[in-house]
């Protein structure tokens, strides 16, 4: 009987909400952030325990990541395979973690930025370290399995890791509304951390940082702020300062130069060619002239980044200057931030420790739960054995006097005799009073002959001795606290004896670098910039003696400081602002460069109107007029702004700005419009208003009709403008009131 489908109504913001919750939580859980345990993400883990059900060991042919990449995809990772490639790539790269967890085969990328070559190309397996220390013990029952997502396979639900992992890779992941940054941290500190803690668990942070000095970047570098490193590791969260390792060579003539032989952990990747352009441009900018040469050295050997220095160059100063304006000092932002018990959690270093600690106790306890158990089944089987070779021949008898293996099980395991022949009526009795296990019948009946040669059962007796202190020994380390940690910490010792190495990054309290910038002469320039927007500076008396060409040639030409800045108005009513020491200073016939360059303006966008002193405007007030005749006055007090690009006036729908000029109040205004009407008055009709406002009318515009120029002068004086192939003079106009419709002029006679 088919039922009515039912409608369930409900909220619609209660809907979305629990949603996105969800989304949320399986972002978190399921994808960015690192479980505490194993210091992994899922995709990591499930990467790392594919090539391990592969067979592709760190002593076994490497093979394509591909297939590896594929293979993960298909059973347990169903995200796209260019996530599961970086993951892999990463935990290759040795440049970005403390102990690398896949040993690769081919281009995987290198420091400076370059990418890894596509997977069919590349090949990997897994390193000794990952193999022995993070994927051992897999087949004792010391970790739980889950369903993978569409319940055709199991993968684990942790790896059991021997090491803090999330201390030693540390971590990078950005989930919803939160984010991760685990530096990463010296495998032999680490664990002597964990012993210690192990030893005393009410160690203090600050005890702890006696064995861990702090982070340990694979890039090496200094970290110079040493005294916030407590609060950090207190609280999990601050910021540590890195600075690279800057070295000072000889060189033959007394010249010097400076070599960086390690860079800040952040400068992975595309930090090292910004940071090759930050110091070009700082040589451009004349922030410095005792960079003569720079070139990066590096190779696989390491980082080498060459300034060569002019001699008499101040080092010291340069030094500090490279720190002051280049990435060489930068920020490494901690956030620890991890699943612990199923949810996000900040967490310091002790708690770190704290959670791996009980991890560890807990693998021990499957483990040798696990091994107890196969131990006991052992013991079981080799008491078996060697009774019966007490009483072979009765057992002999019986197997010769059965008529089935169930006849002879069943003798041996309750002394039944019914089915079975004997040789006399005793050994029928001692037959009935045999009482072996189900476990040791079938031993017994799976027996070889040559067991019982004396030799052999010699070997069974002093291996049944050995399993027997196997048990003893494991039940004392599953009841004794200390034992189980002697064992733990023996498993810690040996892999540090193998696997670990010098700390690389160096911890110290520097001072702040100090960079004291060469005061510039302030003197006066000329600004200069052609009608192809090339713009440039030049000397006052450079100017004078090109004055003809300098004005014939170039569309704008400003007096200004050289300490000072530009305004640039454009037909959007935007206002960009240039600083004049952005700008090139040199030869008359020096090209310059695009004004697009040192400041927000689109030449593709926008069109220049006026190019004016920004300290010149100050004083001043400025006349805006726009295509559809709206006029204002507008206090040059209002654009002394910080910000590079500001609003400098209103425009309506389909405006545009035409003219800004500097203006008086005893000066008339002209506006020409395109179809030849002039319309003189005086500048003191323009009202004042705000840089935010639209203006006043200036003029009556016809049907298709815009104003194209302005101008202004000085009544008395004589002003002649073009006008096609006429010439018109200004103060001849008759002067009008603001807001006319103007005279009209023809453009020839």
């Amino acid at each position: 009987m088919n039922s009515e489908p039912q409608i369930i109504r409900t909220e619609y913001s209660e809907l979305m909400k629990k949603s996105y919750i969800d989304y949320a939580m399986s972002v978190i859980i399921s994808r960015a952030l690192p479980d505490v345990r194993d210091g992994l993400k899922p995709v990591q883990r499930r990467t790392l325990y594919d090539m391990y059900e592969l067979g592709i060991r760190y002593d076994r042919p490497y093979r394509k990541c591909a297939r590896i990449v594929g293979d993960t995809m298909g059973k347990y990772h169903p995200h796209g395979d260019s996530s599961i490639y970086e993951a892999l790539v990463v935990m290759a790269q040795d440049f970005k973690k403390g102990m690398v967890l896949v040993d690769g085969h081919g281009n995987f990328g290198s420091i400076e930025g370059d990418g890894a070559a596509a997977m069919r190309y590349t090949e990997a397996r897994l390193t000794k370290f990952t193999q022995e220390i993070c994927l051992a013990d897999l087949d004792k029952n010391v970790i739980d399995f889950g369903p993978n997502f569409d319940e055709t396979e199991k993968e684990p639900l942790v790896l059991p890791v021997r090491v803090p992992n999330l201390l030693v890779n540390g971590a990078e992941g950005i989930a919803v509304g939160m984010a991760t940054s685990i530096p990463t941290h010296n495998l032999g500190e680490v664990i002597d951390a964990v012993k210690a803690y192990m030893k005393n668990d009410a160690i203090s942070t600050k005890q702890l940082m006696r064995y861990v000095k702090g982070p340990d970047f694979p890039t090496g570098g200094i970290v110079v702020n040493k005294d916030d490193l407590l609060n950090i590791y207190e609280t999990g969260q601050g910021k540590i300062k890195i600075r690279g390792k800057v070295e000072t060579e000889e060189l033959k003539g007394g010249k010097k130069q400076l070599v960086i032989t390690e860079i800040p952990y952040t400068m992975i990747g595309s930090g090292i060619g910004k940071f090759l352009n930050d110091v070009c441009a700082l040589v451009e900018s004349k922030k410095t002239t005792d960079i003569v040469d720079i070139s990066n050295q590096s190779s696989k050997e390491g980082i080498r980044i060459v300034l060569e220095l002019k001699k008499g160059a101040d080092v010291e100063n340069l030094k500090n200057m490279l720190y002051k304006k280049t990435r060489l000092e930068d920020t490494f932002g901690v956030n620890m931030l991890a699943v612990a018990d199923g949810r996000p959690e900040t967490l310091g270093l002790k708690k770190i420790i704290e959670y791996h600690v009980d991890f560890q106790f807990e693998l021990a306890t499957r483990k040798y739960k696990t091994l107890l158990a196969k131990e006991q089944e052992k013991s079981e089987v080799q008491e078996g054995l060697i009774k019966a070779c007490d009483v072979i021949d009765l057992i002999i008898e019986i197997l010769r006097g059965s008529k089935s293996v169930k006849d002879a099980r069943a003798c041996l395991v309750n002394g039944v005799t019914d089915n079975i022949r004997f040789k006399s009526a005793i050994s029928k009795k001692m037959a009935a009073l045999l009482r072996f296990t189900e476990r040791q019948a079938t031993a017994i009946l799976e027996m070889r002959l040559y067991r019982l040669i004396g030799l052999e059962i010699e070997a069974l007796r002093m291996e049944h001795e050995q399993t027997l202190k196997n048990i003893a020994r494991y039940e004392d380390i599953l009841n004794n606290y200390d034992s189980m940690a002697g064992v733990i910490m023996e498993e810690l010792d040996a892999c540090k004896k193998e696997y670990g190495r010098k700390r690389r990054t160096a911890v110290e309290n520097a001072e702040e670098a100090v960079f004291e910038e060469k005061k510039i002469e302030e003197q006066e320039v000329v600004f200069l910039m052609d009608r192809f927007g090339y713009a440039r500076t030049v000397d006052p008396s450079v100017y004078e003696r090109n004055k003809e060409a300098a004005d014939s040639e170039n569309k704008y030409v400003v007096s200004c400081m050289n300490t000072g800045k530009l305004c640039v108005f454009t037909d959007t009513g935007k206002m960009h602002q240039v600083r004049v020491l952005d700008l090139p200073c040199g030869k008359f016939r020096d090209k310059g460069v695009p004004i697009d360059n040192v400041s927000n303006y689109s030449s593709s966008e926008e069109q220049i109107v006026m190019i004016c002193d920004a300290e010149q405007m100050r004083y001043s007030r400025l006349l805006f007029t726009t295509a559809q005749g709206m006029i204002k006055k507008v206090d040059g007090k209002e654009f002394q702004v910080s910000k590079r690009t500001i609003a400098a006036t209103k425009l309506q729908e389909g405006d545009a700005l035409v003219c800004v000029k500097v203006v008086t109040e005893n000066q008339h205004v002209v506006l020409q419009t395109a179809n030849g009407y002039f319309l003189r008055f005086p500048a003191a009709e323009v009202p004042e208003k705000k840089k935010a406002a639209v203006g006043v009318r200036g003029i009556r515009l016809q049907k298709k009709d815009k104003v194209e120029h302005v101008y202004l002068f000085q009544e008395g004086t004589e002003t002649k403008v073009s006008y096609g192939k006429k010439t018109v003079t200004l103060n001849r106009l008759k002067t009008a009131k603001r807001d006319g419709t103007g005279t009209k002029n023809r453009q020839s006679d």
